[in-house]
């Protein structure tokens, strides 16, 4: 909707998040230092915040379905940065698990995450940023993630 006051700017939010986000993902894919993709580092982030978790709280963590976080795990096992394990309390689920070659690669990504968000930030005052972040989690909320519409990737 636009806005009929004379100031108001129409600003095309959706094009711009949708391009930066293009852009930001070839980047990073580009850069010859990166052993894993983007997807690759969220889920090594998240084995490095509590390792062994199920593949559903991987996959609900990254936004991702049933599907997704399967195909992501595979490939990340298959990378030997990580390995999936029968749960012991329920057979049917998997836990996945941080391999030594993923402990080396999450501290390079954290390392090259801290750069990237350096410059995504810079010019920009921490009140700015502040607002930004408030503004792309609330998308989060506004459009939560509907399964019954989406169940995978």
């Amino acid at each position: 909707m636009r806005s009929k006051s004379p100031g108001a700017r129409h600003h095309r939010l959706i094009y711009l998040l949708s391009v930066a986000q293009r852009r930001l993902q070839r980047w990073m894919a580009a850069q010859p230092q990166n052993e894993v993709t983007p997807a690759q580092a969220g889920l090594l982030f998240i084995l490095g915040k509590q390792d062994g978790v199920l593949m559903g709280e991987a996959g609900a963590a990254l936004d991702m379905g049933p599907g997704g976080i399967s195909g992501l795990v595979d490939r990340s096992a298959a990378a030997k940065l990580v390995e999936r394990r029968a749960d012991r309390e329920d057979g049917r689920a998997w836990r996945v698990w941080l391999t030594p070659k993923g402990r080396n690669v999450l501290a390079q990504a954290k390392t090259d995450a801290a750069a990237v968000n350096a410059a995504l930030t810079e010019g920009f005052t921490s009140a700015e940023i502040e607002i930004v972040a408030r503004w792309l989690t609330s998308i989060q909320d506004k459009f939560p993630r509907d399964t019954a519409r989406y169940p995978e990737e």
